[in-house]
């Protein structure tokens, strides 16, 4: 195991368990802004997917632990399966795209929030339907993981390929400018 990614994994745990404070613990806005989400998908491009998969599934499930945000059960561990494939799957496609350029990280960027959003979708039927009976309908998954959350999508797509550009230009990563 490679100190350097583990500490930074430590780093991106630490950013992804505290960022959500920043909206005051207010579970409109934090489902609104998906703070969360930024330090993992950061953790999976420049850590790899084997990081991100384990940053993404730490930092909803401690948050969870530690502050009884978000609700360990259905949401929490939900959230573990759909931060945790943010991770992966970014990690994985900015990894096998040709060019580490703005256009790569874009591609990555959408493609891991679509299947992101589709896992977390299917561990809330799982979770909501299966093992508590409740209901969860393709409204409420579309509300959930699409309507909702366009501000934070907005969000991420602007401030991601900030945070990698300005690294790449203070030459801490491997990004073009």
């Amino acid at each position: 195991m490679d100190a350097k990614k583990l500490i930074l994994s430590a780093m991106f745990v630490a950013v992804g368990v505290l960022l959500p404070i920043l909206t005051a613990n207010i579970p409109e806005i934090g489902m609104m802004l998906l703070p969360m989400h930024i330090p993992v998908m950061l953790a999976g491009l420049i850590l790899g997917y084997r990081y991100g998969l384990l940053v993404g599934i730490i930092v909803p499930l401690l948050r969870s632990f530690i502050f009884g945000m978000p609700v360990f059960m259905p949401m929490g561990i939900s959230m573990a399966f759909e931060l945790g494939t943010y991770g992966l799957v970014i990690g994985l496609m900015y990894a096998l795209s040709e060019h580490k350029n703005i256009v790569s990280l874009y591609v990555s960027m959408i493609v891991a929030m679509i299947i992101g959003r589709i896992v977390w979708g299917i561990a809330m039927f799982v979770l909501v339907v299966s093992i508590n009976g409740g209901m969860f309908t393709l409204n409420a998954f579309w509300m959930g993981a699409f309507v909702n959350a366009v501000p934070g999508i907005v969000l991420q797509l602007v401030l991601i390929p900030i945070v990698m550009v300005a690294l790449g230009r203070a030459r801490i990563i491997q990004f073009p400018n």
